[in-house]
């Protein structure tokens, strides 16, 4: 499937609401018969291909911090598309591994079983160890919360956030939203990732550009998950009628 990376312009881009992200993704799966885990792959292994497009001649080591939802299964595709790219990969599970989204755990066991190094980080120690990783030959990727969050970020993920916000990584790339910005309103209630770039799926989101947005997101580029384009016309256009 090819590719195409397309930059955000603040004033034209296509955007998307969280509901109407959870709708595309309903319809892709219930009407389309797209398995998630798919639409999960997809997007995925896209960033992947732009991150090793645009950042392997720098820095060929990324730490990937994952949440136990889908956006840290998304993270968890990155990681084994970038070890299979020749990279060196950690991955960090930042919660409770136990409650992983089902197609995210799918990810967890294949990244465990092709052995790519992966720790579970749940307290202040864990947490010290795996930024003290971080340098400047790293890219970290933050795939901890995706589009379905919105209001405070709770401990750890609060902690861990202020401390990646403080590492000397090469780059910081966040997986669809920068985990702690609302991506309806680009509101932060208490801490957000600051992003060199952001890698979102589908169509920008409307908080990229308002609040906290432009601070938090860096450079914004829209992946494809494999979706026709005629499923987001008519999700808007549903949405708006």
């Amino acid at each position: 499937m090819g590719v195409e990376w397309r930059g955000m312009d603040a004033t034209s881009a296509t955007t998307l609401t969280r509901a109407q992200v959870r709708r595309v993704d309903e319809c892709a799966v219930h009407e389309l018969h797209f398995p998630s885990i798919i639409l999960m792959e997809n997007a995925g292994r896209n960033a992947a291909q732009w991150i090793n497009a645009h950042l392997a001649e720098r820095v060929r080591q990324a730490r990937i911090f994952c949440g136990v939802g889908n956006n840290g299964g998304d993270g968890l595709v990155i990681a084994r598309h970038l070890f299979n790219a020749g990279w060196r990969v950690a991955a960090y599970i930042a919660g409770d591994a136990r409650r992983m989204t089902p197609d995210a755990e799918t990810n967890h066991i294949i990244v465990r079983a092709i052995g790519i190094s992966l720790s579970v980080i749940g307290d202040d120690a864990a947490i010290d160890r795996a930024v003290q990783s971080i340098d400047e030959s790293t890219v970290v990727v933050d795939a901890l919360l995706g589009t379905g969050f919105s209001g405070a970020v709770r401990a750890p993920l609060d902690g861990l956030i202020t401390r990646l916000n403080s590492a000397r990584a090469a780059r910081v790339v966040a997986v669809d939203v920068p985990s702690g910005l609302d991506c309806d309103t680009g509101a932060v209630t208490n801490v957000a990732v600051r992003a060199d770039a952001t890698i979102t799926f589908v169509a920008a989101k409307p908080g990229f550009t308002r609040g906290e947005g432009p601070r938090c997101c860096g450079e914004v580029v829209v992946a494809d998950i494999g979706t026709p384009p005629a499923l987001v016309d008519r999700v808007r256009a549903e949405v708006e009628a």
